[in-house]
């Protein structure tokens, strides 16, 4: 069931890229900015209460779908693309196993535990 779910999420940030070619962008900008959402993890560096908060805020689907949707209302190619590279990048973490985060523990997510659960301090 983890394989067809990944699959899934792979699918997401494929249509989120291919979106982004039909707003005009270079086939390059999607690929360069999918990693920027993992910013957030600077939180991590004050605690992991405001780590897990910023983290989910840059990683929830529904906060992707909204931004995607304010660039449509707005007309503003740049708030679809920061939509769809939300979006993206969201699938592409879950599709690796991370998910939005606990505020106890950096490893905690919606999806279990990241590695081993016996590695966990």
């Amino acid at each position: 069931m983890r394989r067809v779910i990944a699959l899934e999420e792979i699918a997401k940030v494929i249509l989120c890229y291919i979106l982004s070619l039909q707003l005009g962008y270079a086939w390059w900008v999607y690929l360069v900015l999918l990693l920027t959402p993992d910013l957030s993890m600077l939180g991590y560096l004050l605690n992991n209460k405001t780590g897990a908060l910023l983290y989910n805020i840059f990683h929830h689907q529904g906060i992707a779908i909204v931004v995607g949707l304010a660039g449509l209302w707005l007309a503003s190619q740049e708030w679809m693309l920061a939509g769809l590279v939300l979006f993206g990048h969201s699938g592409m973490d879950r599709a690796l196993g991370y998910g939005l985060k606990y505020p106890d523990h950096f490893k905690h997510t919606h999806l279990g535990w990241i590695g081993k659960a016996d590695e966990v301090v």
